[in-house]
């Protein structure tokens, strides 16, 4: 038993060498849209989307917060009322006027939901229509939850165009105020960066893509490539959806030559090859979240709503997340006890060097979240939460109430 415990502990801490080292330096918090101040070398027309459902409550302080943005060029918010019940377009409304920006916010009454449309992709989508009016070089897409800073919109529109972007998005800081979210959100945003992590996504030539919805930068003539919002209309993980068609160059064409495609093809020969688009993402220390989870159960639902969409709701990978979770998080622990109960000390020190690898990776993201150094030696516990709430996303999607979202239910679709 002792050589079989050892053995597993052993694969533990390969996997988490591999991790550190080979993973895209996923554990990092270094790729932040503040680190560096870059001014404007010209000021492109902007639209920002905002999709709002029963958003009264938060409105006066996020949609205040859009409006009053620093950036000297064309900026209009086309706010899309999807069919609130709380006034959510008075309330838009009378701050566009207290701030004295009445010409500058323009309200959509939402159409009905059209079958085959997640309700805020369908909402964006309508926003994007009467947006193009203005011919505007980028879209803003952003929730009706977040708090921008001031600087926030200059920031992205800088960095696309000085880096010839077509996506710029920033993963704003979630709110992490109880308990539950100083335990939770962190790791949130570490799982996140694990699964995408940002080193990758920002290289041209690596095909990871993700991208942030709370704040979205994109080309309009990027979007227009891949054929508008409707290409991932049913997608539940619509940003990194998104971001995918965006940097594998889904839609239009471009001439190329045989240097640019297979070696098989027959040379000096042009042929018609993706035109693929450049992406960023990185961490934001300013934008903020404002959407409160404040208890288990809020986390729970919102990590259960797409946990099992983001497995491609494959009962195999849903299996190996079962069975590698545990023994990537949880066997540390247990060999720490196991080793001290056993009177094993190879067991209980591998078991230890393997926590301490784990919580050395978590705490640059609990730092930057401004949490105890301490909890950073919880990753195990979380994880194991975590796993709770992707099995019962499975469950969820088996009985039919997978991706519930604000009243609206939506099926599982081959386009996510």
């Amino acid at each position: 038993m002792d050589v079989i415990v050892l053995g597993l502990m052993l694969l533990s801490l390969t996997i988490w060498l591999g991790l550190l080292c080979f993973w895209g330096q996923f554990w990092r918090t270094d790729q932040q849209l503040e680190v560096t101040e870059t001014q404007l070398e010209s000021l492109p027309v902007v639209c920002a989307v905002v999709p709002a459902r029963n958003e009264a409550e938060l409105l006066p302080t996020t949609l205040r917060s859009l409006l009053l943005q620093d950036y000297p060029g064309s900026f209009n918010v086309f706010l899309v009322d999807d069919r609130s019940t709380d006034r959510t377009a008075n309330f838009a409304e009378g701050v566009a006027h207290a701030v004295g920006k009445p010409q500058q916010l323009h309200i959509i009454s939402g159409e009905l939901l059209p079958s085959g449309w997640s309700g805020k992709l369908w909402a964006v989508e309508q926003g994007i229509n009467s947006a193009s009016k203005f011919a505007p070089d980028y879209f803003l897409l952003t929730d009706a939850d977040i708090e921008h800073d001031p600087g926030n919109l200059r920031r992205l529109v800088a960095k696309a165009v000085q880096e010839d972007l077509d996506m710029v998005s920033v993963m704003v800081r979630l709110r992490c105020d109880s308990f539950w979210e100083k335990l939770l959100i962190p790791a949130f945003v570490f799982f996140f960066q694990k699964l995408y992590p940002f080193r990758w996504v920002n290289n041209p030539n690596n095909p990871t893509a993700a991208a942030a919805g709370g704040s979205i930068l994109i080309a309009r003539e990027a979007l227009e490539r891949i054929g508008g919002i409707q290409v991932i209309r049913q997608a539940l993980i619509d940003d990194c959806a998104l971001a995918q068609a965006i940097k594998r160059g889904t839609g239009d064409w471009g001439l190329g030559t045989r240097e640019e495609f297979s070696q098989s093809l027959v040379p000096n020969t042009q042929y018609q090859i993706p035109i693929k688009g450049r992406i960023w993402l990185g961490l934001s220390s300013l934008t903020r979240s404002l959407r409160p989870y404040d208890s288990l159960a809020t986390i729970w639902d919102m990590v259960a709503r797409t946990a099992y969409t983001q497995l491609n709701y494959s009962p195999l990978l849903l299996l190996g997340t079962l069975v590698g979770m545990p023994l990537i998080y949880l066997l540390a622990p247990v060999c720490v006890i196991l080793g001290a109960v056993w009177g094993s000390w190879a067991i209980a020190l591998t078991g230890l060097l393997g926590w301490l690898l784990m919580s050395f990776a978590y705490y640059p993201t609990s730092r930057f979240y401004k949490c105890s150094p301490w909890l950073a030696f919880s990753l195990p516990a979380i994880a194991f939460l975590y796993t709770l709430m992707t099995l019962d996303s499975a469950l969820r999607h088996w009985q039919g109430r997978g991706g519930a979202w604000k009243g609206r239910v939506y099926p599982s679709s081959d386009n996510l």
